[in-house]
């Protein structure tokens, strides 16, 4: 089975530390576009004959199109992919205050992945964030009310006027209002956006206090009950993202929209960030994918790490002895464990784990 990413490129604002693919438009556009996702869907298809068990709607604000388009879509990939039983999710803003969820939990739609970034309003306004906590509540009960029992939460760590005691008050918020699921992610400043021109920018990608909110959040949210089974990532038993599994588990996925990547066939390719090569429907050939390399890189963000099991599932032979032996040299630095299972990293690791991989694949 594999997983289709669907990209709505559309937002309201624009935060001033997004480099996603996303600008403002009108609702003409979002017809345009959702009627143009539909008939890609439709030509992929054919060109591709299989089952999907994922469908994932990212942004942008996917939820900013409307519950109309956002079914039309969805029910255009069922009609062509199946998606019996699958996850369907949905990311959305809380600053939406009238998204009808119960028109979106019949269209099929099962997880809701909203985005908090932060429970308190000092913070969220220094993010450029259009909602404040009152709407992030309203989010959350409404998509309850709805029948929604799997909602992700969004956070951002090291970002400005964070501390401690706030990071609690928002991991303390999402466990309290019964979210399924916690995605922690650390700010990152991308190149030409509004934060990368910001005077305390070498503060906030500071190593050391990036290292310490990240392992500060990690225990917190460990402690109100979340597993956590990637470097970002915490679930309640059984709440695991499926569809962002794929991408770790190094499985096939298409991608639908500007800016939007595939991996199936064995190739990689991706569409480029405009609406022309969008609407031309222009790809770029990214290479090939699912190397033994590549598996190694992404299955190490996952806590489960590399096991000898999946491994030979995938290349019908064990883990190669000299990485193998490159990870029991790590052991001593505690940024990593070599176990009968396999080689996973500590959440040590984790902060360091490009350099880490690099080391394992030398």
């Amino acid at each position: 089975m594999i997983g289709l990413y669907v990209h709505i490129p559309f937002c309201k604002r624009k935060c001033p530390y997004c480099d996603f693919f996303s600008v403002c438009a009108d609702a003409q556009d979002h017809v345009r576009y959702a009627e143009t996702l539909c008939r890609h869907i439709r030509i992929a298809s054919e060109k591709y004959p299989q089952k999907a068990d994922t469908l994932y709607f990212g942004g942008g604000t996917p939820s900013l199109i409307g519950e109309t388009l956002i079914s039309d879509i969805l029910h255009t990939a069922k009609d062509n992919f199946g998606l019996d039983d699958a996850e369907i999710t949905l990311e959305v803003n809380p600053e939406k205050r009238d998204i009808d969820f119960d028109k979106l939990r019949k269209s099929g739609v099962n997880r809701i992945s909203v985005g908090l970034q932060s429970a308190n309003d000092d913070e969220l306004q220094q993010l450029g964030r259009l909602h404040n906590v009152s709407d992030a509540k309203h989010c959350i009960s409404a998509a309850k009310s709805a029948g929604f029992d799997n909602i992700s939460l969004d956070l951002m760590l090291a970002t400005p006027l964070q501390t401690k005691d706030s990071l609690k008050r928002s991991v303390d918020f999402c466990a309290e209002q019964g979210a399924s699921h916690i995605s922690a992610y650390l700010l990152k400043i991308e190149p030409d956006t509004p934060f990368d021109n910001r005077p305390d920018k070498d503060l906030l990608c500071d190593d050391d206090r990036q290292a310490e909110f990240y392992l500060y959040a990690s225990e917190l949210i460990a402690s109100c009950g979340y597993e956590q089974y990637e470097i970002s990532n915490f679930a309640k038993q059984g709440f695991e993202g499926k569809h962002n599994l794929k991408y770790w588990h190094d499985e096939e996925y298409l991608g639908f929209g500007a800016a939007a990547h595939s991996f199936i066939g064995g190739r990689r390719f991706y569409c480029g960030r405009s609406f022309e090569e969008f609407y031309a429907r222009s790809f770029t050939d990214d290479g090939l994918g699912g190397s033994e390399e590549e598996f190694l890189m992404l299955g190490l963000r996952l806590s489960e790490g590399i096991t000898h099991q999946r491994y030979r599932q995938r290349f019908q032979k064990d883990i190669p002895d000299h990485i193998l032996q490159n990870a029991k040299r790590l052991i001593p630095s505690g940024l990593l464990t070599v176990t009968d299972s396999g080689i996973a990293l500590t959440k040590q690791g984790f902060l360091l784990s490009n350099a880490v991989i690099a080391k394992l694949l030398s």
